[in-house]
């Protein structure tokens, strides 16, 4: 067998040895890259508090307005206003004023739509008014889809004719109206009704109404008269009960 010559041997272990060195050294002389810290993970704003309970039927009924908070000359009623039926109950060909009509006799802006909900009744018997308030629990998407029905009413249902049914015509007017800026979404309308009884006498009705959506809350205000209908007392009614559904919802919570 040949002989590997010895001065290979000697060498190649001398050469590993420099390129050991040599990889060492440019090793050493590189900076090393650094890794950025990593930012604290903030904690989730879902996680860090509680999701609101559902109104209960209590805190409802507590949530509603009185006489005593609108003053004289209002009382609770006793019972459906005349015109109610006389007037209010009508119809008409475009189905979206047909809708408001209906919502309008039935004192349902909403459709029906289950929950909790309180309901009171207050009269006026100077001005033959009646004013109905309402706290309900319902979903958000759907009311801010009614607050959007509402705000278009004036536009596509702004002048209109209306039969009762009795078989009276009449003349129907709907504008919008000024609420007081609480809550976190609102709209009103002011509805009127105008024509003859069968004997030939002037009617006006006038309709107020209001939905005012407070968090995961809704009250919802009819005012309606066949006299002087002050939108004062409506935006009272929104004002006052806005001020004790969101006061009654915060000493819940504080209870949880």
């Amino acid at each position: 067998m040949p002989r590997t010559p010895t001065r290979l041997l000697t060498t190649a272990p001398l050469l590993t040895a420099a390129a050991l060195l040599t990889a060492t050294a440019c090793t050493a002389g590189t900076p090393q890259a650094r890794k950025p810290p990593v930012a604290p993970t903030k904690p989730s704003a879902t996680g860090s508090a509680p999701a609101p309970r559902a109104l209960t039927e209590a805190q409802a009924q507590a949530a509603l307005v009185t006489a005593t908070d609108l003053g004289e000359p209002w009382a609770p009623t006793q019972g459906a206003a005349t015109w109610r039926d006389g007037l209010l109950k009508a119809t008409t060909e475009s189905p979206e004023c047909r809708r408001l009509l209906d919502a309008l006799y039935a004192d349902d802006l909403f459709g029906g739509n289950t929950g909790t909900r309180a309901v009171t009744g207050l009269d006026d018997p100077l001005d033959q008014a009646q004013l109905r308030y309402q706290v309900l629990a319902l979903n958000t998407s759907d009311v801010d889809r009614t607050l959007t029905w509402l705000k278009s009413l004036p536009r596509g249902c702004g002048t209109f004719t209306a039969v009762t049914a009795h078989g009276a015509v009449q003349g129907v007017t709907v504008r919008e109206a000024d609420l007081p800026q609480v809550g976190d979404a609102r709209q009103g309308l002011r509805v009127t009704l105008s024509g003859e009884t069968a004997d030939g006498d002037p009617t006006v009705l006038t309709m107020d109404v209001a939905a005012v959506r407070v968090g995961d809350d809704t009250i919802a205000v009819s005012l309606g008269g066949l006299g002087d209908v002050s939108p004062d007392a409506t935006r009272a009614a929104v004002e006052t009960g806005v001020r004790r559904l969101t006061e009654i919802r915060k000493s819940g919570r504080a209870q949880i």
